[in-house]
């Protein structure tokens, strides 16, 4: 893997892109029209918009880009990036544009993988903070590297931002979308806004106000609250609900910030299909008007056609959301930087988990076995204790997908381990789950703690404002390195 990330020099290729159309009927006639009626309306949008009085100075400089549409509408087998691996990944970032402190550096960044045959879509937050290797400047913000390619080669900044991702996480990242803060909040005002589930009530009395940086401090700020259960938002309160980052309680994290932003991802897209966009051709061309100028894309207008194909059909409950975060069963941690910024930096010392945890989102435990850890609502506690490193987060990472609810991973203060034991905390009230655990573990299994683990335990909990005891302890021996690869291949 390269361990430095370049930097552009040389602007990506920049096309004129649509909105995503909505669904079309199933009928294959009225679908056929309606790919019709598509390159139709990008022609009449190309002549009203960049037409003589608009603002190109030839109708023939968009020639091509109504070449692109027709292109989709005669070849039915175009096959998008990515396509022939079944992984289509797409890099989503938010900034904040012209009118705000740190204009261009990436306030959300965010991977977006689709498996077209099965229909099924995952969504990664990747932290602004996270640390990355950039050439010739050391180790830096994630967030940093979009502003940096768009000083350097104004256009790149997407681009760059995709090398890097693609980089660290070590899968083909095929496409990017950039929208700033204005073209977010205009998408959503001419949808006629989003519902949104408000799982808690956020607060915030430090969110900031545009335009009043250089306000006295008490000034500055406005008092943000949303309160829980759904909310219907206009373009500024889901702007506003997806950045905050100063709330009190649970909502007060980057990474509570980054559920939120998937969430509204989501909503978004259940308000386009509700919309059947494909038959408005006027709130596209709406659309359009209000976003030139607010988003860069790689993708070509035929791309996002196709693309908007396979995605309408995805429903939520096919959707997987992660987000990389410093939790106790994370694969970050907090660190601090040679010039004393904050920092988020890969537990194991690599990007070795993260990467594993990419390439297997889609990998899924069979359904009885998931509705019977479900049912006992088990929770585990992963303890490494051998010298094989990362193996308690990649142990961890394959677990979760059966439903068990992983509290902490970390090493033992013994790592001369052969055999993997399970302790059982529970005593046998959750043995159904104790079953699904032995199986895709194979370890053996006891009831309680013997008195060096019992110290341990009580070290960690003393360091944790809100300590948990989990039903299980699961204490891996070497042989967890070969039993790990059966659980991989189990939920494949």
């Amino acid at each position: 893997m390269n361990d430095k990330i370049n930097l552009l020099d040389s602007p990506a290729e920049q096309e004129p892109a649509l909105i995503k159309p909505g669904r079309p009927p199933k009928n294959k006639p009225l679908k056929a029209l309606a790919y019709v009626l598509i390159f139709l309306f990008v022609i009449f949008l190309i002549f009203k918009f960049y037409g003589p009085g608009g603002n190109s100075s030839s109708w023939l400089d968009y020639l091509p880009f109504v070449g692109q549409v027709k292109h989709l509408v005669e070849s039915a087998n175009t096959t998008l990036k990515g396509e022939d691996r079944n992984r289509i990944n797409i890099l989503l970032l938010g900034i904040g544009g012209q009118g705000h402190d740190g204009a261009y550096l990436t306030d959300t960044i965010m991977l977006a993988s689709l498996q077209p045959k099965e229909k099924k879509a995952a969504l990664v937050s990747i932290p602004r903070d996270l640390s990355v290797p950039i050439e010739n400047m050391g180790w830096r913000k994630i967030n940093n590297i979009n502003a940096f390619a768009e000083m350097k080669t104004p256009g790149s900044g997407g681009l760059a931002v995709s090398q890097a991702a693609s980089n660290i996480l070590q899968t083909p990242i095929d496409y990017y979308l950039t929208v700033d803060f204005s073209g977010f909040e205009k998408i959503i005002d001419d949808l006629g806004g989003i519902k949104i589930n408000v799982e808690n009530t956020l607060d915030d009395y430090k969110y900031p106000i545009l335009g009043s940086e250089d306000a006295p401090w008490d000034q500055r700020w406005e008092h943000l609250r949303i309160n829980a259960g759904e909310q219907t938002m206009n373009g500024e309160l889901a702007l506003k609900y997806v950045r905050s980052r100063h709330a009190l309680g649970a909502e007060g994290s980057d990474f509570a910030r980054s559920r939120r932003q998937q969430k509204v991802l989501e909503a978004v897209k259940e308000k386009v299909m509700s919309l059947n966009m494909l038959f408005h051709p006027g709130a596209i061309s709406k659309i359009i008007g209000h976003i030139t100028g607010n988003y860069q894309t790689n993708l070509k207008i035929w791309e996002i056609i196709k693309l908007w194909g396979l995605v309408k059909d995805i429903n939520g409950a096919d959707i997987v959301n992660r987000v990389l975060d410093n939790s106790p069963s994370g694969l970050l941690v907090d660190t601090i930087g040679v010039d004393g910024a904050y920092l988020l930096s890969p537990r194991s010392g690599n990007f070795l988990e993260i990467q594993y945890l990419v390439n297997n989102l889609f990998n899924d435990a069979p359904a009885n076995d998931k509705e019977t850890v479900a049912r006992e609502k088990a929770s585990i506690e992963i303890r490494n204790g051998t010298w094989i490193n990362g193996l308690a987060s990649r142990v961890a990472l394959d677990l979760e997908k059966y439903g068990f609810d992983i509290v902490r991973v970390g090493n033992s203060s013994q790592q001369n381990f052969q055999k993997s034991v399970v302790y059982d905390l529970t005593y046998g009230a959750k043995i159904q789950a104790l079953r699904v655990l032995k199986n895709k573990t194979n370890a053996n299994v006891s009831l309680g703690m013997p008195q060096w683990l019992i110290d341990d335990m009580a070290k960690g909990l003393a360091k944790e404002k809100n300590p948990v005891q989990p039903d299980f302890i699961l204490l891996l021996g070497e042989d967890a390195d070969a039993t790990r690869s059966g659980v991989e291949n189990a939920v494949q």
